[in-house]
């Protein structure tokens, strides 16, 4: 069984990155496996035949791994990748380059290579690419930046003098360097050693990190995110149209109660669908809806502002009349289409799924995703517009499960309906029933709706455990109404609902009562922490990379401007879990990330001391553990260390929860 393997379960193939080529005839999909030494992941490109006949087949190979970009008029391939190029200079710094791999077979062959690297690839029918890239900020071309980085590199300095916010985003520094937008052309005029054009010029951080833009059918126009600062160093998006032959730029939407992501152009070219969120207040969690504006300039028009869920991912159909949108919703994460006229709204998929990286077919008849669910990973389906789902041939099975999948439901005690998936392993029964392991998700505005590698439940199934998934307060998919009763107050809802949810789960024949552990990550950990502090009812909590002291925090996190907007000081100070630490009984395991800079080391340190700093035993000993991952983010990222940490939660949960004796991973010495 896989599941009992950890080796077996960090090799299993990843599918991520969806595109399907504009016949309509290939899908291709990125597939992430270990490299050859096992020490990270490295992301292959596959063919997927979407009649799903033809078996998938694999299109590229290398050390450094590659990332779906799109498809040029004619299908040809584009990819982004950081592999050698054998036309370069040897001499010449490794970046992430743009590379073009012929439809009818032959070599792949590098479009663009600035030194800045090329991230987030569009392309038109027309022929032209437009990417981002960063430059330093006094470049004024290709060439001046790789002079100005060589000067860095030559003196031994990577010191970075910033004069505006924010300096970090999740798990990087920004450098002196910042997102630009450029272009160049696949039909050689930009080609043959002429740099790709700079559009914008030095923005300063104006661009996303995550990207944020897309390309007008003609490849005359790109509509971005655009982000501008405001008083008090907060940040706001905005929507902006960028002419590609001239840089002249012209905004979109630019009111300041709003801002806007994910926007996508119509296929004739005429309107700009986006998500539009109504900002936050500390009163107000505030909304998502969908909405177009004119591609030439306009009022933004809102479609779905009374739909009581939010949009995301969108995509046109082909004849412009509507948009594919998926959104969470009751535990899953349904595809939507929405009329782009009314904005009525139609669910498409019915089953118990979440759809993510979706596409629609040239001709209109269907929609590409990928659909994964709590007892699913992601595997590329076929959706046609009645609703009927065939999945496709891909390049690997679904594994076989150690457990099976069920909800559990109960009533909060104002009266709202909440529920949760338990997953549970084979043979739990009144006569065996199963260890229950609460495990909680981040953001706070999630939902377990989706397969998770990185908060994978199986592996607890297959070590024996009932698991109990819920979506507390604050959850998404459930309505405004859900998210507002922990708005500003995280320690009262969201662990009320918790803890209703876990007696519904117990009250069960096939879950033992008298043996529960809890376990949460970033927002998780932070109820984790607040469950340590105000019940001793679980045998042990593991918290991952949790926020502890939220003064602390709020002012050390990457973007400290959002999260002041939720709560004000004085319900900073009553929702902190430092707050309580006096009442901590339960051992805690402590899991951080040096490089986590969502919820920075400083609260897995804080935390750590506050728990050992009270211990009481005459030879300083303690129950608690910390488990600090040098290298390692807000998420662990490498085969390796995903082991280690469920060596190690697990090994921690069958000590306190079974009694087991203590055994160290061997990896940890």
């Amino acid at each position: 069984m896989i599941f009992d393997d950890l080796d077996a379960y960090v090799s299993l193939p990843r599918l991520a990155g969806l595109r399907i080529s504009p016949d309509g005839r290939r899908l291709v999909v990125g597939v992430s496996t270990p490299d050859r030494k096992g020490s990270r992941y490295t992301t292959a490109l596959w063919e997927i035949d979407p009649e799903g006949t033809r078996p998938a087949r694999r299109l590229t190979r290398s050390d450094k791994g590659e990332s779906v970009a799109g498809f040029t008029a004619g299908g040809d391939l584009l990819f982004t990748s950081a592999r050698p190029d054998p036309a370069a200079d040897p001499a010449d710094e490794p970046v992430t380059a743009l590379w073009l791999l012929p439809a009818g077979g032959g070599d792949a062959r590098v479009i663009a290579s600035p030194p800045g690297g090329v991230h987030d690839a569009v392309v038109a029918g027309s022929g032209t690419v437009v990417f981002g890239s960063s430059m330093m900020p006094s470049a004024g071309s290709a060439p001046a930046d790789r002079e100005l980085r060589g000067k860095r590199k030559d003196a031994g300095v990577n010191a970075v003098l910033y004069e505006d916010y924010p300096i970090r985003h999740w798990d990087h520094a920004f450098g002196p360097d910042r997102t630009r937008l450029l272009a160049t052309d696949l039909d050689g005029t930009d080609l043959d050693g002429t740099e790709p054009r700079d559009l914008t010029g030095h923005v300063g951080g104006a661009f996303p990190a995550e990207g944020g833009w897309d390309l007008a059918p003609d490849g005359r126009t790109v509509v971005a995110v655009w982000t501008v600062s405001e008083p008090a160093a907060s940040r706001r998006a905005g929507l902006v149209a960028v002419d590609v032959a001239t840089g002249e730029r012209r905004t979109l939407g630019g009111d300041p109660e709003h801002e806007f992501e994910s926007p996508r152009i119509s296929p004739d070219g005429t309107q700009v669908a986006v998500v539009v969120h109504r900002r936050s207040t500390a009163q107000d969690p505030g909304d998502r809806w969908l909405a177009v504006v004119p591609l030439a300039g306009g009022p933004v028009r809102a479609l779905t502002r009374a739909w009581d869920r939010w949009p995301a991912g969108i995509r046109w159909t082909p004849d412009a009349t509507a948009l594919i949108v998926n959104a969470d919703h009751d535990g899953r994460a349904p595809l939507w289409r929405v009329d782009a006229a009314t904005g009525e709204v139609t669910r498409l998929t019915g089953d118990d799924a979440s759809y993510t990286d979706f596409e629609v077919a040239p001709d209109g008849s269907a929609v590409y995703a990928l659909r994964s669910a709590i007892d699913s990973p992601p595997l590329p389906v076929r959706v046609t517009l009645d609703g009927t789902i065939t999945t496709l041939t891909g390049p690997a099975p679904a594994p076989e499960l150690p457990g099976t999948l069920t909800e559990v439901t109960t009533t909060a005690a104002d009266g709202t309906p909440l529920r949760a998936w338990l997953a549970l392993p084979h043979g739990a029964g009144p006569d065996a029933p199963a260890p229950l392991l609460l495990w909680i998700h981040g953001g706070p505005l999630g939902s377990w709706n989706g397969w998770s590698w990185r908060w994978c439940p199986w592996l607890a199934v297959a070590q024996g455990y009932a698991v109990l998934l819920p979506d507390p307060a604050l959850s998404t998919g459930y309505g405004h109404e859900f998210i507002r009763r922990g708005w500003g107050t995280w320690g009262s809802a969201p662990y009320t609902d918790l803890m209703s949810l876990t007696d519904a789960a117990v009250r069960r024949a096939d879950v033992d009562e008298t043996r529960t552990a809890a376990m949460g990550g970033s927002f998780g950990g932070y109820m984790a922490n607040w469950i340590a502090g105000h019940t001793d009812r679980f045998a042990a909590i593991v918290t991952h990379a949790s926020l502890w002291a939220l003064d602390q925090m709020w002012g050390t996190t990457d973007h400290s401007y959002y999260w002041v907007r939720e709560m004000t000081p004085s319900a900073i100070e009553a929702n902190s879990p430092h707050r309580f630490a006096d009442r901590i009984t339960t051992p805690m395991l402590v899991i951080h990330g040096d490089k986590d800079y969502r919820v920075p080391i400083g609260e897995g340190l804080r935390l750590w001391w506050d728990l050992l700093s009270r211990s009481k035993a005459e030879d300083g000993s303690s129950p608690h553990k910390f488990l600090f991952f040098p290298d390692e983010n807000h998420w662990i990222l490498t085969p390796g260390h995903a082991k280690v940490w469920y060596e190690t939660a697990f090994a921690f949960l069958a000590h306190h929860v079974h009694g087991r004796p203590w055994q160290r991973p061997e990896l940890l010495g």
